[in-house]
């Protein structure tokens, strides 16, 4: 099993809370039987896509999320409203800081403020060494990634290497946030898992 000791251990120190699980269908359980009779919003993520928790939560909550639901403007909106959100991360340092890109805003800015609690769904393959790594990684690794699932005609797209801070007009990486520990009135829980998920 991945040793997720020490980022654990600064994940709490920074004052989240923090549980490990060795498959995300355990996590995906976890997240399940915690949430219920609420409003959930869903961040882009292809960890939490296949996760299957949209479909699950839907059973007895309000879910909403603009890759399954249309017009995805207004879906985003309405997801930043709700108690409860999911996500995931770009990049995660062992030191505890966690790093996410945006083109829209609505996930970072769901990181930020706007919920009762938020949960982060993080694969093993999203922990790096540093806060310098996390910044790398998702720079040049989860954006480029991102973008060519999108389709998108930028350099990182086309060449799949790093990112080039192009200043195509498809560009999906505008933002990026760095979180340092959980923002002040909401809780926030990691929930580290020992698999490869998302980008």
């Amino acid at each position: 099993m991945f040793d997720f000791t020490t980022v654990e251990q600064n994940l709490k120190q920074r004052g989240y809370e923090v549980k490990v699980f060795e498959t995300l269908e355990q996590a995906a359980d976890y997240v399940d039987s915690a949430v219920d009779q609420t409003t959930v919003g869903i961040g882009g993520s292809g960890t939490v896509k296949a996760s299957g928790l949209y479909d699950r939560l839907g059973t007895h909550n309000t879910v909403i999320w603009h890759w399954m639901q249309q017009p995805a403007d207004e879906a985003r909106r309405e997801a930043m409203a709700t108690d409860i959100y999911l996500a995931s991360a770009n990049a995660l340092a062992e030191t505890g800081e966690m790093v996410n890109i945006d083109g829209c805003g609505n996930r970072v800015a769901s990181m930020l403020f706007g919920h009762r609690k938020i949960y982060y769904l993080i694969g093993r393959n999203k922990i790096v060494k540093t806060y310098e790594d996390a910044v790398w990684r998702a720079r040049n690794v989860a954006g480029p990634r991102r973008a060519q699932q999108m389709n998108a005609k930028t350099p990182c797209a086309v060449n799949g290497d790093r990112c080039y801070d192009c200043k195509s007009p498809g560009r999906i990486c505008r933002g990026m946030v760095t979180l340092m520990a959980p923002m002040s009135g909401m809780e926030a829980e990691v929930l580290l898992i020992d698999e490869d998920l998302g980008l």
